[in-house]
């Protein structure tokens, strides 16, 4: 309940109380407080109990806990009955990056190798000087009569 509340937090409450409250009526307070708090959880607990005996046999593992939908996909999850720790391992971002660059790397070397002895053959072709593949997109010009774009939610 109080999980995330920080030191900070808890002095500047302590330091309120003490300042509403006043020093002499401070007690008082913290015993009706924490007396409310008992009577809310055992009128909490005693509504569980209430709903599981109303509830009959079939749910007897019922845990209130579940009802949190964080907490019920965190327990489906873990189940893994789908087999989704297999998929989340099998899959590596890095391996298959690493895969990617190789190749990237490996074509270039490829293409610069053979792309000078094309060169040579080729000179006036579109390809640059080095050997690489221009793959840069190249921009349309639009025509003089078409207008531009416009979206009307973007304004």
């Amino acid at each position: 309940m109080f999980n995330d509340i920080g030191p900070l937090e808890l002095v500047t409450i302590v330091v309120l109380a003490v300042l509403v409250f006043g020093p002499d009526k401070l007690p008082k307070v913290i015993q009706d407080v924490m007396r409310t708090v008992r009577k809310i959880r055992e009128f909490s607990e005693s509504a569980k109990a209430d709903i599981r005996s109303e509830l009959g046999p079939e749910f007897k593992d019922f845990e209130f806990e579940d009802l949190n939908p964080k907490t019920f996909i965190r327990k489906q999850l873990d189940n893994d009955e789908l087999g989704l720790k297999e998929i989340r391992n099998g899959f590596d971002l890095k391996k298959e990056m690493a895969e990617v660059t190789d190749a990237v790397h490996s074509r270039d070397t490829d293409a610069a190798v053979s792309g000078s002895s094309a060169s040579a053959i080729s000179s006036g072709s579109g390809s640059s000087g080095d050997g690489r593949i221009d793959m840069t997109k190249k921009p349309e010009e639009p025509a003089k009569d078409d207008r531009p774009p416009y979206d009307a939610d973007a304004t």
